[in-house]
């Protein structure tokens, strides 16, 4: 009987949960002696969001007590972070500022001091002389140019994507069509570490540790930034507590950090604040999206126009590449003849915005399912047989969409009957009429989204390292390139093994974030771990046992002929053979391999992205009084292809509907119209705990791929981009009844409550 599949608990977590994780800032000269003496390093950041640095005073700084430096940019030798190709030249983020800041909170100096508490005293006492400039708040107001952020670009765009020629033709024929205008708010990743990184140097050999979900990419930015050959750069990620994307690229403070050590010749730590965190560390999301759909009376569509502006932050890096992702998903779930889909990204003085959970793909299924919505309104059908009489057929797979995404497999249909079975879907409409009818204060709403989206994209040939050692004794170890951060890559890498080996799964150990230990890997980004990393362990593994099979025949002397594995056992016999019969296990084969070795590494390319879909239903209760919104039902269909580990997968959907939720009714980071961020602490930011969330009620389906050998998809961001415009659908169906026709997210009870206010005063 097969491991895979099955409910096994994580093995990772008796020691998270007993001696608990060991991070960037709990190493310690004892563990690694390199680090033995570290200092402290503390960044002084700009408290204007856009201004011109007329003088940075350090003097008073480097006489505190502790402090071993204090440097700025022009103690600097290095090369400033470069833009996208795609982006303008002009818009280089210099690895801190010059003669410009552009966001609160961008590094200026760095002190250097024995303790923490002495770097945050010598940092108060740098004081830089800054001239403010106007202040650039939100996308709609950078895309006018009144103020340009880099007066030399002549512009505040970044990068466009443009799909085709707007077609201004595109909606004839159509017998209705809805405009909506969806905003999906920046949100703050808020990994429960925050970022670090240490660095030493032993001769001309660079350690890093750092918190990183792709410790290679760090190596190779570390490396190029200093001239270093990449074997003179090890990369150590330990225990990683969260990254959603947002720990995907190295920032300008972890690539300083080995020029400071250097600078004051010894090991240096720096481990930032929460306010730095929510202030400094790349944002997420922040799109404005106008949606028209058009179609017949009869609920079907014929054309849709997404047009997306895109809030890149300070700095273009990933950021403005985002919107790429949201064209490529534009289309949905949905047979729709004609699409078009362009976008635009432009920088603001504030936090620099890259990947976040989904990146890209959510807002994509935001707009069309919020469309989707208005559409059914307009034309007066149930919204759920609106979608159901455009759904792509499952017959249709695979099935290439009018903005060039192949989608692999899927049954979009049966994902949504089984969520809206699952719900009780007319029982709920029945008693939303009943609080109707009856004038209840608390008002009942339904949201039903629909989605598909990418994941080990977006484009074809992704890779990923792994090499599979059995050693004599017959344990094994995985080396992966996979960067685990919460994942369970020990678990289900080693139920992998162990499934095509018989070894037993506690005798299996998985060896990751050293790139010392495993010199080749990509990291873990995109929902790509399982189907491009887990692949490659399944070759890897192949790989072993072919070979192991060549000894087995040698030791059971018959040289050359067929030799089978008994999984059950771990145990080599000859083909046909019984299970009474002449056999040789791993550790006999393993012994016997010593000299020529019984161990294979390889590199997997997946042929193309796979496309994950599902269906979810949100039920909500409004309270019209007062604005309180109180989630009471979510239920998730999410179709990942076949599951490896339904613990594992649970988890990731528990985490990522969590998150989805958590930006249709809380989180938003907010800047005043000086640029000011007013979200800078869990105080003030919204972040969603168990209180506000009922119990998920996780409906399965599994739709394998016919692109890898495991028949697996991507799950780590499918909560994200189900959950958001179920919930917001749903708040948005409770104020149908009061004339409130249109809330941007997140749903926050005050927002509400003006929205009702607003929509009366308008019906008077």
């Amino acid at each position: 009987m097969s491991i895979l599949g099955n409910r096994v608990r994580r093995v990772e977590d008796p020691r998270f949960l007993t001696t608990g994780l060991t991070t960037v800032a709990d190493l310690s000269g004892d563990d690694q002696p390199l680090l033995q003496g570290a200092a402290c390093v503390t960044f002084v950041r700009s408290s204007i969001a856009h201004g011109r640095v007329a003088s940075i005073d350090v003097d008073d700084a480097r006489d505190l007590p502790g402090v071993l430096a204090v440097l700025t940019a022009a103690d600097l030798d290095l090369p400033p972070f470069t833009p996208g190709a795609m982006t303008p030249p002009e818009m280089t983020r210099p690895l801190l500022a010059v003669d410009v800041v552009r966001f609160v909170g961008e590094p200026l100096a760095i002190v250097v001091t024995e303790t923490p508490a002495q770097g945050e005293d010598a940092a108060e006492a740098v004081w830089a002389d800054i001239e403010p400039l106007p202040a650039v708040v939100g996308a709609e107001a950078a895309v006018t140019d009144q103020h340009l952020l880099f007066p030399d670009a002549g512009t505040n765009t970044a990068a466009r994507l443009e799909f085709q020629e707007p077609d201004p033709t595109l909606f004839d024929g159509c017998e209705v069509v809805v405009r909506t205008r969806v905003r999906s708010p920046r949100l703050a990743a808020c990994p429960l570490e925050v970022r670090a990184t240490a660095a030493a140097w032993d001769g001309g050999r660079l350690t890093v540790w750092t918190s990183t979900q792709a410790p290679h990419a760090v190596r190779a930015r570390v490396a190029e930034r200093y001239g270093l050959d990449e074997s003179s750069v090890r990369v150590i990620a330990p225990d990683v507590g969260g990254g959603f994307g947002a720990k995907m690229s190295p920032y300008p403070e972890d690539l300083l950090v080995p020029f400071v050590a250097r600078a004051v010749g010894r090991p240096v730590r720096w481990v930032e604040t929460r306010s730095e965190n929510m202030t400094a560390m790349s944002h997420g999301r922040d799109q404005v999206l106008l949606a028209e759909l058009g179609g017949g009376h009869d609920g079907t569509f014929q054309a849709y126009r997404l047009t997306v502006l895109q809030d890149a932050g300070a700095y273009p890096g990933i950021g403005a590449f985002l919107p790429f992702m949201t064209q490529i998903m534009a289309q949905g779930v949905y047979e729709i003849p004609r699409v078009e889909c362009t976008t635009r990204s432009v920088v603001t003085t504030t936090t620099p915005v890259e990947a976040f959970r989904g990146a890209g793909r959510p807002e994509a299924t935001q707009a069309i399912e919020r469309a989707v919505d208005a559409f059914a309104a307009e034309v007066g059908i149930d919204p759920v047989e609106v979608r159901r009489r455009n759904l792509i057929e499952r017959d249709e797979f695979p099935y290439t969409t009018r903005t060039g995404a192949t989608y692999d497999s899927g049954d979009y249909e049966e994902a949504l009957d089984r969520a809206l079975g699952a719900a009780g879907y007319e029982s709920l409409r029945a008693e939303q009429r009943r609080r109707r009818d009856e004038g209840d204060p608390v008002q009942l709403g339904i949201g039903v989204c629909a989605y598909v989206e990418i994941t080990a994209g977006p484009g074809r040939h992704e890779k990923e390292h792994a090499r599979v050692e059995v050693l004599a004794d017959g344990s094994a170890v995985v080396y992966t390139g996979s960067s685990s951060h919460g994942q369970g890559h020990a678990t289900a890498w080693a139920m992998i093994v162990a499934d095509r080996t018989g070894i037993p799964l506690e005798r299996i150990e998985v060896v990751h974030g050293d790139t010392d230990a495993v010199p080749d890997g990509v990291g873990t980004f995109g929902s790509r771990s399982l189907q491009v990393g887990g692949s490659a362990v399944v070759e890897g593994t192949d790989t072993v046992i072919d070979r192991a099979k060549t000894v087995a025949a040698w030791l059971l002397g018959a040289d050359g002929a067929e030799v089978e594995l008994d999984t059950g056992v771990g145990a080599f016999r000859l083909a046909g053979a019984g299970p009474g019969s002449a056999s040789v296990g791993w550790s006999e084969v393993a012994t016997a391999a010593e000299g020529r070795g019984l161990s294979a590494a390889v590199t997997f390319t997946a042929e193309a992205p796979t496309f994950p879909f599902g269906a979810h239903v949100a039920v909500v209760e409004v309270d019209t009084e007062t604005g309180k919104v109180e989630l009471v039902r979510l239920v998730a269909c999410d179709d990942a292809g076949r599951i490896l580990n339904p613990l594992l997968a649970e988890g990731q959907r528990h985490g990522g509907i969590a998150q989805g939720v958590a930006q249709a009714l809380l989180e938003e980071v907010r800047f005043d119209a000086d640029g000011n961020p007013v979200t800078a602490n869990f105080a003030d930011y919204g972040v969603i705990s168990a209180p506000e969330l009922p119990s998920f009620e996780l409906v399965a389906m599994e739709t394998p791929t016919p692109l890898n050998a495991l028949g697996a998809k991507g799950i780590g961001e499918s909560g994200t981009i189900g959950a958001t415009p179920a919930v917001h659908g749903a708040v948005l169906d409770a104020l149908a009844p009061l004339g409130v026709g249109h809330l941007d997210p997140p749903c926050t009870p005050e927002r509400v409550w003006r929205a009702i206010i607003e929509a009366r005063e308008a019906q008077r």
